[in-house]
Order: C-alpha cells, then sequence, then structure tokens
C-alpha cells in the first residue's frame, strides 16, 4: 500500500495512548498490593514504567497525524491494541517470578484479555491481590473491548470510527444504539459497568470476601473465568452464588444492545429477537438434559443434579469456563452436549466466544431455503432475521467464517499433534482457545502448564483469532489487503 493512502502515524498515536491508559491501571494494581501489604508493589510499577515510555513514544510518533481513519487503519488498529496489550500486559506476570518464562506470562495475558480463561497456573491462591486482581481486571477490559473502551472514554481522540467498532464486536451482525459511535460506545460501556457493580454486591451479600467478589463479578460480566481459588466457584459450595453467578453470566452472554434497549422499557424485543428465544431454549433444554443425565449415570442428588447441571451449561456456552465440577471424567455422552453447547456460544454482541447462536440461526435458515430451493427453482427465498432481510454479502460473510473455522481447525489439530498432543488435547486446545471458553478436553481440562512453549504461542494466536473472529487478523496477511 502507498503511504500517501495508508496513515500510519495515526496508528502509532492511537497505539500510544492505550498504552498509556494500561500503564495507569498498573499503577492502580500496585495501590492494591500497597493497601494489601503484598510484595509485588514493585513490579507493577516497573511494568507501568515500561509500558508508559513505550506508549509515550508511539505516541509522539503520531503527534501530528492526520485523524483520519480508513477501513485499512481500522484493521490493523484492533489487531495490534490487542496484541500489544497481552505482550505488555504480560509484564506483571512475568516480573513477578510467579510465572516460569514470558511465554508462561504472555499465554495468561493473552488468556485473560480475550477472556479465554485458560491457565498455567496450578496454585492462583499463591499469587498476590495485585497479581489476582489484575488477572481480574484484564479479562473485564477484553470482555467489552479495548477499542470500545476508548471510543467510550477518549474522545480526545477524535477517533470515533464505526469501522473500529464493527472490527472488534463479536457477531455477525452489529446493531446501532445511536447514530454516533463514541456516545453507543459509552451506553455500552454504562451497562457494563452497572452491571459489574450490582453482581459484586450480590455476591459480597452471599458469603464471598470484598475482594473475592470484585475479582469474580469483573471475570463472570467478561465471561472470562478466571477466579481467586483453585476450585473456582465450587470453592463455596454454595447455591445463592452458583445461582447469582448463573443470572449474571446469562445476561453477560446476552447482546448488550439487545439488553440495553430491555432495560429502557423496550420489551418487546424479548418477543421479536429470534436469536434471544433461541439462546434461552437452548440454555433451558441443555440443562434439563445434563441434569437429568448428571441424576441417572453420575448418582448425584436431584438437587446438585440440577445446580450442577444448569451451571455447567450456562458456563459453557457463554464461554464463562467458571467449573463445579470435573466434567472431564463424566460419560461421553454427557460431554458431547458440552461440546456442543461449546461451539455453539452465546448471543451475538455479547462477552461470549465461539460461532454465536445468530449465526447457528443464519445457517439453519439458509440451508432451509436451499432446500426449498430445490422444489421451487424460481422462488424469491429471502433471509429473513428478526424480520429484517439479511444482505447478500452478511451471507458471504457467514460462509467464509465457516470456512475459515473448519479450516483452522483441520490444520490446528494437526499442528497440536505434529507438537506431541494426543487428538483428543489437540481438538480440545483448538476449541478452547479458539472459542475463547478456559476448559479443554482430555488431559488439558483445567490447566495449560505443559503445553509444549511453541503451542502456547500458537495457542495464544488462536486466542486473539478467536476474539476478534477471524476476518479483522486474517485481513493483515492478505495480499490484496495491502494494495492500494
Amino acid at each position: 500500500m502507498s503511504k500517501s493512502l495508508f496513515n500510519i502515524r495515526v496508528i502509532f498515536k492511537f497505539l500510544g495512548y492505550l498504552l498509556i491508559l494500561e500503564a495507569v491501571l498498573m499503577v492502580a494494581c500496585s495501590g492494591i498490593d500497597y493497601f494489601f501489604k503484598d510484595h509485588t508493589q514493585l513490579v507493577f510499577l516497573k511494568a507501568a514504567a515500561i509500558t508508559f515510555g513505550a506508549g509515550l513514544i508511539l505516541a509522539l510518533i503520531g503527534l501530528h497525524a492526520k485523524r483520519d481513519i480508513g477501513k485499512h487503519e481500522s484493521f490493523v488498529m484492533v489487531t495490534m491494541v490487542w496484541v500489544l496489550f497481552s505482550m505488555f500486559g504480560a509484564l506483571p506476570f512475568y516480573l513477578s517470578g510467579y510465572f516460569n518464562s514470558f511465554t508462561d506470562a504472555f499465554f495468561e495475558s493473552m488468556s485473560g484479555f480475550t477472556t479465554t480463561g485458560s491457565s498455567v497456573l496450578v496454585d492462583v491462591e499463591v499469587l498476590s491481590r495485585g497479581i489476582l486482581f489484575w488477572r481480574s481486571l484484564i479479562q473485564w477490559l477484553g470482555g467489552m473491548g479495548i477499542i470500545l473502551l476508548s471510543l467510550a472514554v477518549m474522545p480526545l481522540l477524535k477517533m470515533g470510527n464505526f469501522q473500529l467498532l464493527t472490527a472488534e464486536v463479536p457477531g455477525p451482525v452489529y446493531d446501532k444504539i445511536h447514530p454516533r459511535v463514541t456516545v453507543a460506545a459509552r451506553r455500552l460501556w454504562y451497562l457494563y459497568v452497572g452491571l459489574t457493580i450490582t453482581l459484586a454486591l450480590l455476591l459480597r451479600f452471599g458469603g464471598m470476601s470484598f475482594f473475592d467478589s470484585v475479582c469474580h463479578s469483573l471475570t463472570t460480566m467478561a465471561t472470562g473465568g478466571f477466579s481467586t481459588k483453585n476450585a473456582s466457584i465450587a470453592h463455596w459450595d454454595s447455591a445463592y452464588i452458583e445461582s447469582v453467578t448463573i443470572v449474571f453470566m446469562f445476561l453477560a452472554g446476552t447482546s448488550f444492545v439487545f439488553l440495553f434497549r430491555v432495560l429502557s422499557g423496550k420489551f418487546n424485543k424479548i418477543r421479536h429477537n429470534e436469536e434471544f428465544k433461541a439462546y434461552f431454549y437452548i440454555v433451558v433444554v441443555s440443562a434439563l438434559v445434563l441434569s437429568t443425565a448428571l441424576f441417572f449415570f453420575a448418582d448425584l442428588p436431584l438437587a446438585k443434579a440440577i445446580r450442577t447441571g444448569l451451571f455447567q451449561v450456562v458456563a459453557i456456552i457463554t464461554t464463562t469456563g467458571y467449573t463445579t465440577a470435573d466434567f472431564s471424567v463424566w460419560i461421553p455422552g454427557i460431554r458431547y452436549l458440552l461440546i456442543i453447547t461449546m461451539l455453539f456460544g452465546a448471543m451475538s454482541g455479547s462477552t461470549s466466544g465461539n460461532i454465536k447462536i445468530g449465526r447457528i440461526i443464519l445457517y439453519a435458515k439458509i440451508s432451509y431455503n436451499e432446500l426449498k430451493r430445490d422444489v421451487h427453482p424460481n422462488a424469491v427465498l429471502p433471509v429473513l432475521f428478526n424480520g429484517k432481510t439479511m444482505p447478500a454479502t452478511l451471507i458471504y460473510g457467514l460462509f467464509g467464517f465457516l470456512f475459515f473455522y473448519i479450516l483452522l481447525m483441520i490444520l490446528s489439530v494437526g499442528i497440536f499433534f505434529a507438537m506431541g498432543l494426543n487428538m483428543e488435547d489437540s481438538l480440545g486446545v483448538f476449541l478452547t482457545s479458539f472459542g475463547n471458553i478456559g476448559p479443554g478436553l482430555g488431559n488439558h481440562f483445567s490447566n495449560f502448564f505443559d503445553l509444549p512453549d511453541i503451542a502456547k504461542w500458537y495457542s495464544g494466536f488462536l486466542m486473539l483469532v478467536g476474539r476478534l473472529e477471524i476476518y479483522t487478523v486474517f485481513l493483515l496477511f492478505s495480499r490484496s489487503f495491502w494494495r492500494n
């Protein structure tokens, strides 16, 4: 691409300001360690100094940049923000000494920002409060989106660009709640913050400490799954805490635009939203089937079977990844149900990962239309979604996503298999990384510390591609993207 057409200085400016913001957040975590008298205060200050320095250099390079942002700049910005945030976000982990190598620290950081929730840590309870909070905070930031945050809190950049937003927001359809992108971003973040605070108060009321309730509210609303306890939510063995967490995981798996409109009094949106209805029924039916199977085949008491079944279905379909049981030892039929819900994901425009129910509905409708076309070849059969006709460009994009998903799965399973993993582990690492889920299959159900280093880096790449839903990252590897 010609230099006159590609505004690289504005990219440096944008990345620089965001790295400075990340440095400020690191200083805040140092304050948490100071309050609890933990020993990683200087770690965060060192990491903040390095991050601030890098951000300042980038900001100065792009100081007088033109503010024009095109599609090319948008895709580069979004991808580079997530890469740089994860790289510099790994510094507190690495400098703290809790991680064996920068590879492990980067894996944990990328897993956090992409809300995957996979971890290389065997014992999280030995971590300082600052590190535990940093793990939770980066998931919360990544849940709603770093770009969305920048558009909401840094209007001084004057980079409110719809292309930036659509490059980051997950799902096949982005529904506007306001013509101005900065206003829309602010409203979504107000809702996100409000739900997070509400959940923290409810968890505190249920017996969690203030610190634990805040950390778990951050990771629940982000559908991330990092916990301050080795046993995750099962540590408290509380029906109340599990019930509250189920409700807010379900809400986090709902489109935030849809939630905003419902909370604004537009209750008719519930009845007319196909994706929400499908999401609700899938959760209810899957939970009933799983609870029944656990009651009859896992010998759990009825109340415990219902609790466990509902919790695990919601945790998996929303890709939160919390666990109250080790489902890797359940019978294959039960695990198969969880794998299906794992592939589905929750609603478009939520903080969940994987394919999304909106895409599943559209795939089903398009396939059904093709069956009807065999009988009526001249019929005009539009694809309707929530009462609106879907454009052909979106349909092409849907099948492009499916093609790349299947291709990437085949290649990735082969790559992991060549690295020494067995077939079940290879598939599990791909699904949990690309789907931003957390728990895997087989030997990597709850921990990834023994993955080869090269597998951890590749897994981190899959987390990024999965969070940005393929196109945003893959476009950068396309020769046509860099041509005039």
